[in-house]
């Protein structure tokens, strides 16, 4: 899938079957289902799933709790504005 296959499905009623529950995570996240996203990634773990949780919590505003989960992925908290991280973290899923 590419990253532009995932934005277009972003205009269907539930993420495409056949993506990880990472990308399902940000999925729902871009469609403005936080908890659901927050959810997934609860039942996720390692690299990938950690740096969603860690970005979620950015967004939420909670930055100390996405300090916590950067720090375990071994990233500082970016300065970069949050959909600027969703699509790097979209691609990163897409291509590891």
């Amino acid at each position: 899938m590419t990253f532009e296959e995932f934005q277009n499905s972003l205009n269907q009623s539930q993420p495409p079957g056949q993506i990880s529950q990472n990308l399902q995570a940000l999925w729902y996240d871009a469609n403005g289902e936080w908890n659901k996203a927050h959810n997934i990634v609860q039942e996720t773990s390692g690299f990938e799933g950690d740096w969603i949780h860690a970005y979620l919590h950015r967004k939420e505003g909670d930055l100390s709790n996405s300090s916590y989960w950067y720090s375990r992925v071994g990233k500082k908290r970016p300065d970069i504005p949050l959909d600027v991280e969703w699509e790097e973290l979209v691609n990163y899923l897409l291509n590891n």
